[in-house]
């Protein structure tokens, strides 16, 4: 595959996590600071993934092919942010019958407005689990592909189970300043 690689992590998952599990894709290199947060969350997971830049109007082959290997590849999930026109989910969705979570990327003119829209307004038959936009949609969809993938894996599962018992705790724990 000639993707441009942004960051290519296994997971320190257990050992049936040695392939890579979820693709992580761009359009390009100014998605990374939005999309480091998926990828930071599939790591703490142990998550084995990868992290590509794949753009969907600069190398449309290259998308065919990325989303034309990803089931044979063992890709579980794949989680595609994008900007402005953002047809890359899409276009992965389209090409696949790996499940495509969409992360619309802030863009410049319209807060990633369009973004948003390109990405959730997909035609029947073509699925698109779509984010909020920015860093928090990015790592909402580290968090759904890696719920996604608790459902077959009982140890990832209790993890996803304790790292939200935490994050129930720290809301708990918390007082405010009077």
């Amino acid at each position: 595959m000639t993707a441009a690689t942004v960051g290519a992590q296994q997971g320190s998952g257990d050992s049936s996590a040695s392939a890579v599990l979820v693709g992580v894709v761009m359009g390009s290199q100014s998605d990374w600071p939005t999309m480091r947060g998926c990828a930071e969350v599939l790591a703490e997971f142990g998550v084995a993934h990868e992290c590509r830049i794949v753009s969907a109007h600069r190398t449309p082959d290259l998308l065919v092919e990325y989303a034309g290997d990803a089931d044979s590849r063992g890709l579980q999930v794949i989680v595609a942010g994008a900007g402005g026109a953002a047809h890359l989910p899409g276009m992965l969705a389209a090409h696949t019958i790996v499940p495509v979570i969409g992360v619309p990327v802030a863009s410049r003119h319209l807060k990633g407005m369009d973004s948003l829209l390109s990405i959730v307004q997909m035609p029947a038959g073509v699925p698109v689990a779509t984010m909020a936009i920015g860093e928090a949609g990015a790592a909402n969809a580290g968090l759904l592909a890696v719920a996604m993938l608790a459902r077959h894996d009982p140890d990832l599962a209790a993890r996803l189970v304790a790292y939200r018992a935490a994050r129930a705790e720290q809301v708990r724990a918390t007082e405010l300043d009077e």
